[in-house]
Parts: structure tokens; sequence; C-alpha cells
């Protein structure tokens, strides 16, 4: 008894599976994931999608897997079971239309073609036999096949042309499979059943190529797989890197690419109009070597393995910076070097922080006619203009405003921040500026400080300034030296000098937040109002005590010279106030660097690329098939008259009855009577 309910059970699942209705369903699902992944970019960084959602969006839509909905677990096995649905289907259906391809239906009673809606009847001289001969001759040139079936004396001819509809059908259907099957081929599926059968792990974390275990690279005989591969310049690989989870995997290689020389061209809007690398392939196995150029839309096809073109990146440049203390009263910076890519620790002078270099961008072409400040632009985004084109209408105030390095400083305690600075001056307003971006997360635009540059084109005078600033002894002469040319001797002069003393303490530490802080809402505009000059006037003593002790010349006290050191000090004063909100304990200014380029190939073995376009194939046949071609059944019954003779009942039918399908029965209808003579029509 339950041998008889489990087998009508899993009769019932099967049906399920393969029904019309389970199928339509599945394709709602991929339908609106499609939907989804085609509105939603996909694989993004994680802070794209926190910040477009907020947290608590992102944690629900992370369930699912949105952010890469075409190889999330729920949408491959939808795939899996469209494929077992469609399979079912055709496996149940195929069959039965094959025979009723092959099949003639002559077994047809002859009375029952009167019911038919399209018929004719015809009463002729010609004997059956001749008749028989007549009507297959007839139906043969119009491209029917037909058979002959004899009752008694009366024979029924049956004919049929267009059975091949019937194919569209199966033809479609199997297309479904085949693409589905081609898409799971082609997906991380083939890279996950590894993961779970042959116990893979995802290496997470740095590590050498050499120190990678076995339990973290894949199989070289893997069907189907998509890897990246960066090489330097000079340098060779012979190894993908598989993104699988939160980790990767490595794929060997049947051979290796050594990287000749990258090359690359810039739009004058700084997007890269082009890039190439040229390479030397080896093959491992015999050694063979033979020189390829790689560039976009020309990728390498070698050993059943496509290398495309997808990037470029830092390969390993070399930078030199200026370390500038923001504290106390130094004014040397260090030297410092570095590697793009490597972190490096700071001297225990300059706060003992990590440093992780980032990257670094040789040209960086931007807008200056907003009067804001820059923002590096995406390299992957500038990268994936190239595929169309990233051509713009000339634009007159885009610049070059020369190289800049990104890096993060990371304090004992774990915190980190992100860091731009430009090698160069950039003009704002007319005077050139030094640029150190900053901030907490790449979410977040840069927030600049803006150093100006001094008469040499440096920020050497800006850090003198700051570190007499920072110095008690220094601060008191330039307040006393304010008070003197301010006041008049006496007690209100030693009063401004209080106030000049006790304002530049306040500054040096905090800047104007400092010195408004404390003060009612309502008195903070009368108190900078008062102490914004009285600071200005400071430094400006500050800064001629400071020239003197380094026995510079005195600044012309008027004409054009004049104003542009009365706007440097004033952009100064503005820069020394936005100091202690700058969250490092150190300026690094980048000085010199050695560039190395690197070229991201993307390295895929896809053998469900030719297995969905025989999908593709097949799917254009089955649509031709079903719509183009219209399945015709003719059968004529033939039989003595009563006074000598035959009469014929002709009928035919189609699936789709149209005009063209009237036509085509009056064609027929009256090539019939003409061929028997007389006639008399129902």
């Amino acid at each position: 008894m339950s041998s008889s309910s489990s087998r009508v059970r899993g009769a019932e699942i099967i049906e399920l599976l393969g029904s019309m209705r389970f199928a339509i369903s599945l394709l709602v699902f991929i339908c609106v994931a499609s939907l989804i992944g085609t509105v939603l970019p996909q694989n993004q960084a994680t802070n794209t999608y926190i910040d477009q959602f907020g947290p608590f969006w992102f944690t629900v839509f992370d369930q699912f897997s949105i952010w890469h909905i075409y190889n999330s677990p729920w949408f491959l096995l939808i795939m899996a079971f469209l494929v077992v649905s469609t399979t079912l289907c055709v496996m149940r259906n195929a069959p039965k239309m094959l025979r009723d391809m092959r099949s003639f239906r002559e077994y047809v009673r002859g009375s029952s073609l009167r019911a038919f809606h399209h018929k004719v009847e015809v009463d002729s001289g010609l004997t059956p036999d001749q008749a028989v001969g007549q009507v297959g001759a007839l139906l043969r040139a119009r491209g029917f096949r037909y058979r002959v079936r004899q009752d008694g004396d009366s024979r029924m001819v049956a004919a049929k042309k267009g059975a091949a509809n019937r194919l569209g059908y199966i033809f479609a259907h199997v297309a479904i499979v085949v693409i589905c099957l081609g898409g799971l081929l082609d997906s991380e599926l083939p890279v996950r059943l590894q993961t779970w059968l042959f116990d893979k792990q995802p290496i997470i974390g740095n590590m050498l190529i050499s120190d990678v275990p076995e339990s973290g690279r894949l199989s070289a005989r893997n069907p189907s797989f998509r890897a990246n591969m960066l090489v330097p310049d000079g340098k060779q690989s012979s190894m993908g890197i598989v993104s699988a989870g939160q980790g990767v995997l490595l794929q060997p290689l049947p051979f290796s690419i050594r990287l000749k020389k990258f090359y690359v061209k810039y739009y004058d809007t700084g997007m890269p109009s082009d890039f190439r690398s040229d390479v030397v392939v080896t093959d491992l196995a015999t050694g063979k070597s033979f020189d390829r150029t790689i560039q976009v839309n020309e990728p390498l096809h070698y050993k059943g393995i496509t290398v495309y073109q997808s990037s470029f990146d830092d390969g390993g440049s070399t930078v030199k910076l200026k370390a500038w203390p923001l504290n106390g009263a130094s004014t040397q910076p260090q030297d410092v070097s570095g590697t793009i890519g490597r972190e490096e620790r700071l001297s225990a002078g300059l706060g003992g922080q990590t440093v992780d270099f980032t990257g670094l961008r040789v040209i960086n072409v931007e807008n200056m006619s907003t009067g804001g400040d820059p923002q590096p632009s995406n390299l992957i985004k500038d990268v994936a203009a190239v595929t169309g084109s990233a051509a713009r209408p000339r634009n007159d105030n885009l610049r070059n405003v020369g190289p800049s390095v990104q890096y993060r400083l990371v304090g004992a305690d774990g915190q980190a921040h992100e860091f731009t600075q430009y090698m160069l001056p950039v003009k704002i307003d007319d005077f050139p500026m030094f640029l150190m971006g900053m901030r907490s997360t790449s979410a977040e635009p840069y927030r600049y400080l803006r150093i100006p540059a001094d008469g040499q084109g440096t920020i050497q005078e800006f850090m003198q300034l700051r570190a007499a600033l920072a110095d008690p002894a220094l601060r008191e002469e330039a307040a006393h030296r304010f008070a003197d040319h301010n006041a008049p001797e006496g007690e209100q002069r030693e009063l401004m000098f209080q106030a000049a003393q006790g304002a530049l303490r306040t500054f040096s530490q905090k800047g104007f937040n400092g010195i408004i802080d404390s003060a009612p809402a309502d008195q903070r505009e009368k108190i900078l109002n008062f102490a914004v000059p009285m600071i200005q006037l400071s430094l400006q003593e500050l800064r001629t005590l400071m020239r003197e002790r380094q026995h510079l010349p005195a600044l012309p006290a008027d004409g054009p010279r004049a104003e542009h050191e009365q706007q440097w000090l004033r952009l100064s004063v503005l820069a020394l106030a936005s100091l202690p909100d700058y969250p490092a304990p150190v300026a690094l200014q980048l000085s010199g660097f050695d560039q190395v380029q690197a070229s991201v190939f993307q390295v895929a073995r896809s053998p469900g690329k030719t297995i969905v376009y025989i999908g593709c194939l097949l799917l254009v046949l089955g649509v031709f098939s079903m719509f183009y071609i219209r399945e015709r059944r003719v059968w004529v019954w033939i039989r003595p008259g009563d006074t000598g003779g035959s009469s014929w009942l002709a009928a035919m039918t189609t699936q789709r009855r149209g005009l063209d399908f009237n036509h085509e029965f009056e064609r027929l209808r009256d090539a019939l009577r003409r061929l028997g003579g007389a006639r008399h029509d129902d």
C-alpha cells in the first residue's frame, strides 16, 4: 500500500514539474530577477549599496544576493528547475508530436469529413482508380505528400504538408533547456561544486601564490571559470584569481603571460581612450612562445581560453614623499618612500602610524570651472567607458592638475582614514593651492585642506608658519608686536597683548572653533569680527618675525607683490584654522615617483557560450517553424458513383485558420472541381 502511495506521489511530483503552470511560474521569477539585475548595477562595492539603500535594507536585500543576482544560489536553483521542467515537458510531448508528424491520418472515416467547415463534394466521370491518380498528382503538385487507403470500393487519399511546424515546439523547448544549461555551465556553479565536493577553501587575506595550499587551488581541468589576472610591466603570470564568496581561489592556466609593455591613451576629459598590452604567451607544456597584442574588443584565444583586456592598474610603483609634522615646533620634513599596494610604518617622531599606499594617478583631468574641490574619478568607471565613447564636447575648463597619490593612515587603535594628495599646486580662484584630501570611508567625498603655495611654489613657508604658531615664545613675541603696533602704551596695550596671546594660543590648538565654542550663540559673530582681524594681524607679525630669524628679506609693503603676500596670509589663516580637524599628525606630500603600470586581464574558459549559441539557433528555428510553417491536411474520399464514374468528398483543415488558408482552400476546391468536371457543394 505504501509502495503504491509513493508511486502515486512520485507521479504527481513529475506531473507538477512538467506542467505548463510550473514552467511559467519559473519564467516569471527569472524575468523579475533579470529585471533587478538590469536595473541594479551588479558586483559593486558593498559601500555603494549601503549608501543607496541604507544599512537596514542592505541587510534585507543581502539575504537574497541581489548584488550578484545571476550567480545567487536561488537564481541558479530556479534555472535548474526550469531545465528539469522543460526537459520533462519535451520528453512527455515530443514522442506524440513526432508520431503525429509521421502520421497521414488515413484512417479517418469518410463520412466524418462532412463535419469539416472547409469541404467540397464533386461528382466526376473518372473511375475511382483514375480519380486517385489525378487527385494524387494534383496534391503532389501543390506540395502535399499523400497516402492512399482502400476500403472496399472506396479510397481515402490522406495528404499533408507543413508537418515541420511541430518541430518548432520541440526546437523552442529544447532551446530553453540548452540555453539554461549553457548559462549554468558558465556561471559560478562549476566553481561552487568544486568547493562543495572537493573541499576547496577560498583564501581570505594576503598570501603569496607559492604559499597557497592545494585547497585554495582549482583544477587545471576546470571546465568553466572566469578569473582576473594582474600582470605588471616586465612580469609574467600563469595563475588567474577567481572570486569565491568573501575570498578567492587560484586557477592554474596552461600558459603564462608576460607583459612586455602597456600602452594607454587619454581623451582631454582624462578618461582613457584606448589601452592595449604587448604580451609574450608561453605554452607551459611545450615551452613555445609567441607575441600578441591584446586590446579592448580584440582578445587572445588560446587553448580554449579567452584573455580579454579588462582594465589597468598600478603594478607596484614606488613613491617618494615628504612627511611634514603637523604638531610641535619642528619645521623639517622627513623623507618617506613606499610601494603602491604595500604598507610602511612611520617613525615614532611622526606618530608611528602605518601607511597603506593604495594608488598613484599620474594624470588627473579636472573641470576647474565650478570652483569646487576635485574628486578623484573612479578608475573602473573610466575604463568601462572605453567600450563606448568617452569623448565629450570640448571643455576649455578641463585641466590636468598633475599626479596624485592615495594612501590610508592606520593608527594604533586600528582606526583608518583615507587621504589623497596632489603633487603640484592647483589654481583655485587664481591662487596656487596644494590640496590634501581626507575622508573617513570610501563612501564619502574628499574634504580638502587647502594650503597656499609660497613664492617658490612649495608649502615650506606655510609649514614654517605653522611651527612658529606652535612655539609659545614666538607667539608671545608676535602678540607683543601686534599690541605695540595697534594700541597706545599703558594698560590698553597690555590688555591687547593678553587678548592676542590668548587668541593665538587657542587658535593654534583648536582653530576658530576654539574661540567661539564657549561663547553664547548670539555673541559668536561679534567675537569673530573682532578675533579674525586680530589673529590675521598677529600672524602677520609672526611671519615677519619668522622671516627675520631666517635672515630673509622683508615683505613689500605695497604694490602687486604686497597684495599677493596678503592673499597668501589670508589663505594661510584659513588653512591653519582647518588643521585641528585634519585627522593625522603628519601630512604626506608627493615629491617623486617611479611608475610601474600593470595590465588587468579577464581570463575565461566558457564552453557554455557555444552551447548558448546552439540554443539560440534552435530557438530561432523553433520560432520560425511555429509562426511561419503552417500544417495543412487534406482528405479526399473517393467512392464509386451511383450512375458510373466517382463521387468525391474533400475536406481541408489547419491549426490556425486565416484569410490565407481560406484562399488556399478556395484554390484547391476550384482545382478539384475542374479536375472532376461536375460537382455539387454542401
